[in-house]
């Protein structure tokens, strides 16, 4: 390289320099501030947020998109009914009409969106995430993308987040996350909590009540309860779930332990078929279920949880 070509490099280079300079830019110092700033979020306190109350929903068209929402959401059977397949509501898992911190708020979530599920191996839109909970936690059919049942529920939530920020952690989203339990958890001893705390509301044999033809505590397994792919299925979630919100109306008056257990009891019961069924047990535990906190595929009382049409033909209580 000649002497002259070398002195328009380093003119180039000064000049790139000096623009850069004047716009504000320069390359970052990735050597350093990649440690600070995990460290820094992860010492960031999760941001409190409440959500407008029902009198803020606008007028208008926008506003009805809205209360329609808000209605699928406390009445799926009246107002979704040709995609759900059980007795079930998004309330019944999202307590308050999805309002409820630390019962998977549907605020928190939203701002969540889009992102990455382990479930599917797919980085997920909103409205993905909703195909899902009729899918699997409503045992029915997922609504098309950019349907009006779809559009109803993201509006609704899109409202209930309005002001929240974005790129934060949440305080109450999704439901807590349990230490591990001192013993391991039991199905024997989740029995006994069961029928102590449980039972009154949700049935002996976890049918749950109906009055005037309207569910007022759902099912928790049997025919009318979420399938195996619901998110509920996972004893951990089921754990943090009745830990902070079961008994309804006396949050945390269950221990850790007896939550981990009544969540494996809960959870040891048969249910609807995990849609994504590859036509055998072992095969659909080892590609969907292979967790310790997941019960499909397991034997439970002589009773191998997870076959086909197993909630039809066995009901209730698994025998003991």
């Amino acid at each position: 390289m000649s002497k002259h070509m070398r002195a328009a490099v380093v003119i180039g280079v000064i000049g790139s320099a000096a623009i850069a300079a004047a716009i504000g830019w320069h390359k970052p110092d990735t050597s350093a501030a990649i440690p600070s700033a995990l460290a820094a979020d992860a010492s960031k306190k999760p941001v409190v947020f409440t959500p407008p109350p029902d009198s803020e929903i606008p007028k208008g068209k926008f506003g009805d998109m809205i209360k329609l929402g808000e209605n699928i959401f406390r009445h799926p059977d009246i107002y979704a009914k040709s995609y759900v397949g059980n007795h079930l509501r998004c309330s019944n898992c999202h307590l308050n009409a999805g309002r409820l911190a630390d019962s998977a708020p549907m605020w928190a979530a939203y701002v969540a969106y889009p992102a990455y599920r382990s479930k599917n191996g797919k980085v997920n839109s909103f409205e993905q995430r909703l195909q899902g909970c009729f899918r699997f936690s409503m045992n029915g059919t997922a609504p098309k993308l950019g349907s009006k049942t779809l559009i109803a529920l993201e509006s609704y939530s899109y409202f209930l987040a309005k002001g929240a920020p974005t790129g934060d952690k949440l305080a109450g989203r999704g439901y807590p996350k349990l230490p591990q339990p001192a013993l391991p958890f039991s199905y024997e001893r989740g029995a006994v909590v069961y029928a102590q705390h449980c039972a009154a509301c949700h049935g002996t044999n976890g049918e749950g009540q109906s009055s005037g033809g309207h569910v007022v505590f759902p099912a928790l397994w049997g025919p009318q309860s979420f399938n195996w792919g619901a998110g509920m299925g996972s004893i951990k979630n089921a754990a943090g779930f009745v830990y902070q919100n079961m008994p309804l109306g006396l949050p945390k008056s269950l221990t850790i332990q007896q939550s981990w257990d009544v969540a494996a009891y809960i959870d040891s019961q048969v249910r609807p078929e995990d849609p994504r069924y590859l036509g055998s047990v072992a095969a659909t535990r080892k590609k969907f279920h292979h967790t310790k906190f997941s019960m499909y595929g397991k034997t439970v009382n002589g009773v191998l949880l997870g076959q086909p049409d197993q909630a039809k033909s066995t009901p209730g209580v698994l025998p003991k």
